[in-house]
């Protein structure tokens, strides 16, 4: 069963397993058509999911389009999420990127296409590394003022810039990120080393984009694996997107074993395993068939012992580097807390 979590520091109610809608659309070569997109959606309502993510670039406009349709009739149950940045190709520089002129256009097409008058979450989808924090910031809040913005986010950015655009946006009066999506799955932990952190110490919910990373998770990238489905890593430009093979194969077959040992598919394990991190993530789903989406929602059931992670967890072992490994030294901890470091609670 579906249940619910606040997003961030708001009292905003959202489901504990987003719906992304990337795959709405067969313009990229990998999604669903039409009709499968609609029964996905409908049976994710029917389930009591109310979290819908999308971003103005999926599937060259059409995820939207689709979503805009899907949602008529009952816009006021959704917590529609979508994003700006990103763009295609074209001669206009200032066609994608952080900058207002960016933000502003790409609100006013994606309220076009989504056929409503607000956006319940706008993401900034990519840092462009060379717009000033300020004009982002400053600029979302003009969109939370005028009501077609009700909450922010941020996306796919380093940690020190996000807590600068808040700790700016706290200072200030503006609109601060009440979440961060970034890639978080078995394979890519190495968020837990800065923007892990970050999120639990600013209090921001983590959507966890590539949940099952692609698709690697489950096992049907394997040489042994079942080479009856071609998988959107397979596709010509996606395979850039792969880790090193040796380190995906060892983690898969890890998570297939609990899988058997649980009684859940690999799939399942692998949604399950972000529900036991430190700080609150929501994994966003993206199915191309209804009976995709069915397996992954059966995730929220699958219970996993102390025993089944201490397998996920050694297996997706990544080093946290410095600083992090230098604080974990004995002799540190000794000189930092005079020894005393089990008798001090925090």
């Amino acid at each position: 069963m579906i249940n619910y979590q606040l997003l961030g520091k708001t009292g905003l109610r959202v489901a504990d397993l987003c719906l992304g809608t990337m795959t709405f659309g067969d313009e990229w070569g990998w999604g669903s058509t039409k009709d499968e997109a609609r029964r996905i959606y409908d049976h994710y309502r029917e389930q009591g999911g109310n979290f819908i993510d999308t971003a103005n670039i999926y599937t060259n406009g059409t995820s939207e389009r689709f979503v805009g349709e899907f949602i008529a009739g009952h816009r006021s149950e959704v917590v529609l999420a979508t994003k700006y940045t990103n763009t295609a190709a074209s001669n206009n520089p200032n066609a994608g990127g952080n900058q207002r002129k960016s933000m502003m256009e790409a609100v006013a097409a994606s309220l076009k296409r989504l056929q409503t008058d607000y956006i319940d979450l706008y993401w900034m989808h990519v840092w462009d590394q060379m717009t000033p924090v300020e004009e982002v910031m400053r600029a979302f809040d003009d969109l939370v003022r005028q009501g077609k913005v009700l909450y922010i986010g941020i996306s796919d950015a380093p940690a020190w810039w996000v807590a600068e655009a808040n700790m700016l946006a706290d200072l200030r009066g503006w609109s601060s990120f009440a979440g961060l999506q970034i890639e978080y799955n078995l394979i890519e932990r190495t968020p837990e080393r800065e923007l892990v952190p970050m999120a639990k110490e600013f209090g921001l919910t983590i959507t966890a984009w590539s949940p099952l990373a692609g698709g690697v998770l489950t096992g049907k990238y394997l040489d042994d694996a079942p080479k009856t489905v071609k998988g959107r890593l397979s596709i010509e430009g996606m395979d850039s997107m792969r880790k090193d093979k040796t380190d995906e194969d060892r983690i898969a077959r890890a998570v297939i074993a609990v899988g058997k040992k649980v009684g859940a598919s690999p799939a399942q394990v692998a949604l399950a395993w972000l529900r036991y991190a430190s700080v609150p993530i929501i994994p966003i789903i993206g199915a191309k068939k209804l009976i995709q989406l069915k397996d992954n929602l059966a995730s929220v059931e699958v219970q996993l012992g102390t025993d089944d992670l201490e397998i996920l967890n050694e297996a997706s072992a990544i080093t946290l580097g410095f600083p992090n490994n230098f604080y974990a030294k004995p002799r540190i901890n000794s000189m930092v807390y005079g020894g005393l470091r089990d008798r001090i609670k925090v």
